[in-house]
């Protein structure tokens, strides 16, 4: 594979990242969800109204992942209060790092992850913290081996099914 190149979204970069986001997500969590479900999320989740009004919130961010022109991943972040849950001012959440499936293995989630932690070190932030659904073993062990921790839980809506997400978080001011 060649090289991948992480590059920041802007607005005009809507279409793409409907595409992405809801192609990656469909992939990660079709087998294990109705597709009613589904649908709702997507329709709800990746709505161009709903992604133009995160690109232009200053404390989001998304990047994508390409090789040449492709988009093949993307990732979204979250500093002050557009932070899901904690809104705490010295952390950064990770919202979403998505891959499209046939790029699973290749160090792409890696280098969106290398991304994530780049830019919480910029912010000379103290953390790092996301939620990962419970019954997504590949993602979490990706982020255990990346040193993070549980340290809670919470309530995903998916659809109309309530799903637990575990919150991790890895500090950065151990190294």
């Amino acid at each position: 594979m060649g090289n991948i190149d992480i590059r920041k979204a802007t607005e005009s970069d809507l279409d793409l990242l409907q595409k992405i986001g809801r192609q990656t997500f469909s992939e990660t969590f079709s087998a294990a969800n109705t597709e009613e479900n589904l649908k709702q999320y997507l329709q709800e989740g990746f709505s161009a109204e709903k992604l133009a009004a995160e690109l232009r919130d200053p404390g989001s961010a998304f990047y994508f992942a390409l090789l040449g022109t492709d988009v093949i991943g993307y990732l979204k972040l979250n500093v002050g209060q557009s932070q899901t849950e904690l809104k705490d001012d010295s952390a950064l959440e990770i919202e979403r790092i998505y891959v499209l499936k046939e790029f699973h293995g290749s160090r792409v989630g890696q280098r969106l992850f290398e991304q994530a932690i780049q830019t919480a070190r910029q912010k000379n932030l103290d953390y790092v913290w996301l939620g990962v659904w419970e019954e997504n073993p590949r993602a979490i062990n990706f982020y255990r081996k990346n040193g993070f921790v549980a340290f809670g839980k919470h309530t995903f809506r998916l659809g109309q099914d309530e799903q637990t997400d575990i919150m991790m978080k890895r500090s950065l001011k151990d190294g």
